[in-house]
């Protein structure tokens, strides 16, 4: 096993709530040994006659849980800046679709790799990913060493629904737990307006059948709040509870367009919510009621969506901008405080995923960190690292990053990917698509 040392950090372990006291941060070591963390503490409170077989040493840098995208549609990437400004259904239905309707099975790997260099480089450790193709986004997964949460993505209404089952099923069987433990799966149902009833009652059959959880897209526009209101008479959220959806474990992507009793009803099942405030800015969908969903104790995550819609994967902006946005949209500027928007873009998102083994820094758990440079011009003078954190840093400015224990990127420098290649193939593919 691999023993290693980061020591002469700021740590910022984000294992305690805001209302706890103490420090939130403090200068301190890291001890790994093989993919976990044996001790997290002041300096030299790693274990009696332990010793590592490499320090990093980190003077300067901060130490903190890497970041967890928890929704997003990693291979669409290959359709960044390929249709903006328009809304969704109309971008959905007049560019999206169509242009997938192209994609090959090669494409949705070199599509993925891209999303995983962006990520990786920007101090992402985890994603949620919900496409199609999904064993191509595994090997991806599986090669690049970074950690994800991965549902291929059904259609009911579709010819194919049924097959998107059966080949959901095949998938879950084939790599839930695979590369290391760093894969598991979930059963991807698009949307209520996407899939009907009785397709959702097998969906969940089979999630109770196989152990996993469901990741799908609640309550994103006014649209679909009118379309599920005219065919049901019902919000998004009331639908999916009546068709007994929320007895499984469920990641809701977006929930912009909630009523004070669809939050209740998110509360009482424990519906794990995540925000995607700039995809949702980008398209017009709306503001989700996020400070709501705070006080009545949803943990809310946090997800960049796909690269179509934000036009990038950068955790650090989307902490940024849950919390502006919030500020400005309540006029109030104590909601979403930085320490929260950390908590949703590190804590939440791995407990949305049902991962419990990460999202926070402390001994006996999976050693996915990242370490930030603070020698930078933009976060001098630094009065509150964790202020500095959401407000004043960049993704540029992640130096490292270790994931289960392996350092994938250190310097600024990606150790197992080849960035050339996947940028070029990503290049050529996207041309072939749009030609």
């Amino acid at each position: 096993m691999k023993r290693l040392l980061i020591n002469d950090c700021i740590v910022v372990p984000m294992k305690k709530e805001l209302s706890q006291p103490g420090d939130l941060y403090f200068i301190g070591e890291i001890a790994i040994e093989g993919s976990e963390i044996i001790s997290v503490g002041p300096p030299k409170s790693r274990p009696a006659g332990w010793e590592p077989e490499r320090v990093i040493s980190a003077r300067g840098k901060v130490a903190m849980p890497g970041f967890v995208n928890a929704h997003t549609h990693a291979a669409m990437t290959l359709l960044r800046g390929y249709a903006d400004d328009m809304p969704l259904m109309q971008w959905l239905e007049q560019k999206i679709w169509p242009l997938e309707s192209r994609l090959v099975a090669d494409d949705i790997y070199w599509g993925a790799m891209l999303c995983i260099v962006e990520m990786i480089r920007g101090g992402t450790t985890t994603f949620a990913d919900m496409y199609f193709w999904m064993d191509r986004v595994a090997e991806a997964v599986a090669q690049s060493g970074i950690r994800a949460s991965l549902s291929r993505g059904l259609i009911g209404f579709q010819a194919n629904g049924d097959e998107a089952l059966r080949d959901s099923v095949d998938f879950i069987k084939t790599w839930h737990g695979q590369a290391d433990g760093r894969i598991t799966t979930k059963l991807g149902p698009h949307a209520a307006y996407t899939c009907p009833p009785d397709y959702l009652k097998k969906v969940i059959a089979l999630s109770e059948e196989l152990g996993v959880g469901l990741h799908i897209h609640v309550a994103e526009t006014k649209s679909e709040l009118q379309t599920i209101s005219k065919q049901y008479q019902t919000t998004p959220v009331e639908h999916l509870e009546k068709i007994g959806l929320f007895t499984r474990p469920v990641l809701a992507a977006h929930c912009v367009h909630l009523s004070k009793k669809d939050i209740e009803i998110c509360r009482q099942w424990d519906v794990k919510v995540v925000h995607n405030p700039q995809s949702n800015m980008k398209l017009a969908s709306g503001v989700a009621p996020v400070p709501l969903m705070l006080q009545a104790g949803i943990k809310v995550a946090l997800g960049t969506d796909g690269a179509a819609s934000n036009n990038n994967l950068d955790m650090m902006e989307e902490m940024r901008a849950a919390a502006l946005l919030h500020k400005v949209f309540t006029l109030d500027a104590t909601a979403v405080p930085a320490y929260q928007a950390l908590q949703m873009a590190t804590r939440y998102g791995a407990e949305a995923l049902g991962l419990k083994d990460v999202g926070f820094l402390s001994a006996g758990m999976k050693a996915d960190i990242i370490l930030v440079d603070f020698q930078q011009p933009h976060l001098y003078p630094c009065h509150d690292v964790l202020a500095h954190l959401v407000y004043a840093a960049h993704s540029g400015d992640v130096h490292t990053v270790i994931i289960n224990g392996e350092i994938l990127m250190e310097d600024r420098e990606l150790k197992t990917i080849d960035v050339e290649k996947i940028c070029f193939e990503a290049a050529e593919r996207a041309k072939r698509l749009t030609s």
